[in-house]
């Protein structure tokens, strides 16, 4: 009967072990939510200025290893260098750029009131217009601007930048070098925080994510030189107005995945239906060509040494993230994301080999004796 006893006491621990660790996982989670829903903006602040403080620390360790310096001299010199280059473009191209900019400004605004006149002259283009909301360029009123003003402005936000937005740049630029000058006083804040157990795990996470956003952060630079450089060369050879800041534009956009190629894609073929038709077919023609090339030659080539993401968590993630935190949760998805999935299959532990679903659902690849059999 003891037996009975101490068994019965045995379970009811168990059980209220698990049901404890289960609303402790509630609360994580529910903070984590108003957390992200009350500061969600101050959130993409922090973790913006940590990915650029990401990069001045991978960097400078280049620069440290290679050089024989010391770290923190290392971190000021890259600060510099980029700080210089930036003067330097400014400089030497700046009002190039930026009168390039303007008229692509003014360009987007005449062509999209030329589009919506010749709409208006077909029965369905005004049916579309009629039904279409302002925020799209229709004439149902809604309370967003009109798609030609938001186009226009989207693209040449960075001329027109307000005091709160240059002062949010400022903010991430101090604070994500304050980070990598001194990292460890950081992250050994954040792990004081951790239970005292579960600190060794929580070390290498942190340090697994930081791994992570370096490799997407070259990974991605990469991909945007490539496919800038090969828009506005493309747009050049094809005779589009504005190559240059066209170029710019698509690769900029190119730092969000899979969506960004699309937003970069359309200031350029609105302009070139100016020129005609023709010639709008063929930019669009140009992009899907230098995003087919992206994805199926530049791309695995980047993931054999950055980050991979299934492309549909990168859409989904930018869905989610920009819904809840606006552009700005638009923009820093993938990085997130890809923290998020260093640490999660850096937390969890693998499949095993009879575990794993791809025979099942047919996505894995054939072996030579199931290919023989196939065959024969």
């Amino acid at each position: 009967m003891s037996e009975t006893h101490h068994d019965d006491a045995h379970g009811a621990g168990h059980e209220l072990t698990r049901i404890f660790r289960i609303l402790r996982f509630t609360l994580i989670v529910t903070v984590a939510v108003l957390a992200i829903w009350l500061i969600g903006d101050v959130l993409m602040v922090v973790f913006a200025a940590t990915l650029f403080a990401v990069i001045l620390h991978g960097l400078a360790r280049i620069l440290r290893d290679k050089a024989r310096m010391p770290y923190q001299l290392a971190v000021g010199l890259v600060a510099l260098t980029i700080l210089l280059a930036i003067a330097a473009l400014f400089f030497f191209s700046g009002p190039q750029i930026g009168d390039q900019f303007v008229k692509l400004k003014q360009a987007l605004i005449t062509q999209y009131g030329q589009i919506r006149e010749q709409m208006g002259t077909s029965t369905w283009g005004q049916f579309a217009l009629d039904h279409l909301p302002k925020s799209l360029g229709g004439n149902e009123a809604g309370s967003g601007p009109s798609l030609g003003a938001g186009l226009a402005n989207s693209v040449t936000g960075i001329l027109s930048s307000a005091f709160g937005l240059l002062g949010t740049i400022a903010v991430i630029l101090i604070a994500g070098l304050y980070f990598a000058l001194s990292p460890a006083i950081y992250v050994d804040g954040l792990l004081r925080l951790v239970p005292e157990g579960h600190r060794p795990e929580a070390r290498k996470l942190l340090l697994t994510a930081g791994t992570a956003l370096w490799s997407w952060t070259i990974g991605q630079a990469f991909d945007m030189l490539a496919v800038g450089l090969a828009s506005g060369i493309g747009l050049g050879f094809l005779g589009v107005p504005l190559a240059m800041a066209l170029g710019v534009v698509a690769g900029l956009c190119n730092f969000i995945p899979y969506i960004g190629a699309i937003l970069g894609a359309i200031p350029a073929v609105l302009i070139a239906l100016s020129q005609g038709t023709r010639t709008g077919l063929m930019v669009a023609g140009l992009y899907c060509v230098i995003q087919f090339l992206e994805g199926n030659v530049l791309a695995p080539l980047i993931q054999r040494h950055a980050v991979h993401m299934p492309p549909a968590l990168a859409i989904l993630s930018q869905t989610v993230f920009g819904t809840i935190l606006g552009v700005p949760g638009l923009i820093l998805a993938s990085p997130l994301t890809a923290a998020l999935l260093a640490i999660g299959d850096k937390g969890t532990a693998p499949l095993a080999d009879d575990m794993r679903t791809g025979e099942t659902m047919g996505d894995a690849p054939l072996s030579s004796e199931s290919g023989k059999q196939q065959h024969a």
